[in-house]
């Protein structure tokens, strides 16, 4: 039944890959608990207390309160799915209550970290180099995702008005405008992926060192490459120039509901994580400027 789920979840959800992978994934761990401490239980048998033991076994194993719930969150997909389909009379995840989570702030890289990030000394003039510099530069300038970057066609790259228009989660269309100098970043990495491969390629803007799509792990390990070299923030990955280019956008005064948009947020909760270092500014502005600051 957990395949016939996934197929539910690609075909009529439209879900992306990476998340019917952290569904499978949920969904198998889950059931191999089930072997080992109530042999001969299926995820589809189970019971509230046969769920609530795994989900304290999480515990024990210190994972966080986030991906516990996201986990329970899988759990509670698949057996509505069951009851949908009459499969089951009684959902046992009903009683479950998601754990509290602790209040995480997004990581990003401080404004003069990204100028020497963005230095064009720091990228070789090849191919690699100038595919390295727009990735970076993409995800910061633009704040797309991972999986929008991977899958984002060539085509979709207007040079004449200067925007990428984006597929994101549940198939949802937006338009994100560009700089120029990113502008021509991409000329230049056009001309390099040109002369290198012709116009034989996969179709999609970033391609690998031997012309085919390029994946998650390429992703992180380029961006991972040269965060080290330019910023000790504490996670150093794809996401966290997402995090930096929203963070950077409302800290020169960009309208929260605009970055909503540009980030494809589906809520302004979603966005308002972001304000937090504005905010702070804005306390450190009035406890140095204003006369009652201290009373």
């Amino acid at each position: 039944m957990i395949d016939h789920f996934l197929k539910f979840l690609q075909y009529e959800k439209r879900y992306s890959p990476h998340t019917l992978q952290a569904y499978r994934t949920d969904l198998e761990q889950f059931q191999a608990h089930l072997e080992v401490i109530f042999p001969g239980t299926t995820c589809e048998s189970s019971d509230h207390q046969m769920i609530r033991s795994w989900l304290i076994s999480l515990v024990d194993q210190q994972l966080n309160s986030r991906t516990i719930n996201r986990k329970a969150a899988s759990l509670r997909a698949y057996y509505r799915f069951l009851m949908t389909r009459e499969y089951i009379t009684k959902d046992p995840t009903y009683k479950i209550k998601a754990l509290k989570n602790k209040k995480q702030l997004p990581v990003f890289v401080q404004e003069k970290d990204m100028e020497l990030l963005l230095n064009p000394l720091m990228f070789p003039d090849d191919f690699a180099g100038w595919r390295d510099k727009l990735i970076i530069e993409l995800l910061y300038g633009t704040g797309i995702r991972l999986s929008e970057l991977i899958n984002l066609p060539d085509s979709d790259v207007n040079m004449y008005v200067r925007h990428v228009k984006v597929l994101g989660k549940r198939n949802k269309e937006r338009v994100i405008p560009f700089s120029k100098s990113l502008g021509l970043i991409i000329e230049n990495y056009r001309r390099k992926k040109l002369d290198l491969f012709g116009d034989n390629t996969p179709g999609t803007l970033i391609v690998t060192d031997t012309n085919e799509q390029c994946y998650p792990m390429m992703i992180y390990r380029s961006v991972r490459k040269y965060l080290d070299r330019s910023t000790n923030a504490d996670r150093r990955s794809p996401h966290v120039l997402r995090h930096t280019f929203a963070t950077h956008l409302l800290d020169k005064g960009a309208e929260l509901t605009a970055v909503k948009d540009l980030l494809g947020h589906s809520s302004l909760a979603a966005t308002q994580v972001y304000t937090h270092n504005t905010l702070e500014k804005i306390k450190k502005i009035f406890d140095q400027a204003h006369p009652k600051s201290g009373n």
